[in-house]
């Protein structure tokens, strides 16, 4: 609990939630058998990390970036790059990651101290500008980065399937590098969890929450906004890094449509307001349930549309290939119903 700040979810339902949210993701791979249980289980993983180090931005910090799939992707071609040019080995995946971390570090740095004097809206459009910027760069610069064709990238043997571990079978999981890779990702993500969720605990985080509610009452009281802006948006940097770092190192790949793109920004909009800004467990529970609403929606449709055939309308309307529609309305519903995100509407009853 001192690793927490005793910040608990705030009720036995949400507690009950997180719980079985955290048995199933540790157990995944023997839960959900299948290559695509497995790579859904690791991607949830990996969001809940990129959602929550923008939730200390936007829901603690009140500040609106634009920018953070710019920093998920300089850490995932941070770990692609130095794979490429060190060969598949342990010290290439974590010199990748540590200079994917440190140049998010340093460009969030200069961002936040020539930037975040503007407003609200300003500084939403530069850093929207600056991430674009990236997004052209890096598919331009094909030599280096691949372009629009990406990387792919070797990791050390230990880490696929092809390095078995052991001739049996521990309830019909094969113990191989796929598995370890997994728990790599499990183990790396919770630990970067639980650190954001000191830092907006600790008193800098208490500072960022006065700032958000009244920036002029703590630059009246002695503390100065700027920098705390800037260290929350360092801080939100790498962690973001980080965790594209561990979606590289799963996925084998980097291309800009992957770690880059506009649409995984807001991907990162709709799991925060879902789950519920300024709660970090809001990010858990927002990523697992857009995540899987992205996966399982389309099958769980046509199977429905199956179902229901010989009814009027209904399987028109459940066919799979509208199920953005119904994805677009299961969001306009949970905002109707949940405007504070779910942890925050439990937390409040």
């Amino acid at each position: 609990m001192k690793l927490l700040s005793q910040d608990r979810p705030g009720g036995p339902l949400i507690s009950a939630i997180l719980v079985l949210l955290l048995i199933g993701l540790a157990l995944a791979p023997f839960l959900f058998p299948g290559t695509r249980a497995l790579d859904t289980a690791a991607r949830i993983c990996v969001f809940v990390v990129l959602v929550a180090s923008y939730d200390l931005l936007l829901g603690y910090a009140g500040i609106v970036s634009f920018a953070h799939t710019m920093f998920f992707g300089f850490g995932a071609y941070g770990v692609a790059l130095t794979s490429e040019h060190m060969g598949r080995s342990f010290a290439a995946l974590g010199i990748g990651t540590l200079s994917g971390a440190l140049a998010a570090a340093l460009l969030a740095l200069a961002i936040g101290l020539f930037s975040l004097r503007v407003r609200a809206i300003f500084f939403a459009m530069i850093t929207l500008a600056v991430a674009s910027a990236v997004a052209v760069l890096v598919s331009q610069m094909s030599a280096l980065t691949g372009g629009e064709d990406g990387l792919n990238f070797q990791i050390p043997r230990a880490l696929t399937a092809a390095q078995k571990y052991a001739d049996f079978k521990l309830f019909g999981v094969t113990l191989n590098g796929k598995l370890l890779n997994y728990y790599l990702v499990f183990s790396c993500a919770t630990v970067l969890f639980l650190v954001l969720l000191r830092i907006v605990n600790s008193p800098f985080g208490r500072v960022l929450l006065a700032i958000r509610e009244n920036e002029f009452r703590a630059e009246a009281i002695g503390y100065r906004v700027v920098w705390f802006r800037t260290g929350a948006t360092v801080l939100s940097a790498v962690a973001a890094a980080l965790a594209g770092s561990l979606y590289a190192i799963w996925l084998r790949y980097v291309g800009p449509s992957t770690v880059l793109s506009f649409e995984i920004m807001i991907d990162i909009l709709l799991m925060v307001v879902i789950g519920g800004m300024g709660t970090m467990y809001g990010a858990v529970v927002g990523a697992v349930i857009f995540i899987l609403a992205q996966n399982y929606l389309q099958g769980l449709m046509g199977l429905a549309e199956g179902a229901l055939q010989g009814l009027p309308l209904l399987p028109q309307l459940l066919d799979p290939d509208r199920w953005l529609l119904w994805l677009g309305v299961l969001f306009i519903l949970s905002v109707y119903f949940f405007p504070t995100g779910i942890v925050g509407r439990l937390r409040r009853r």
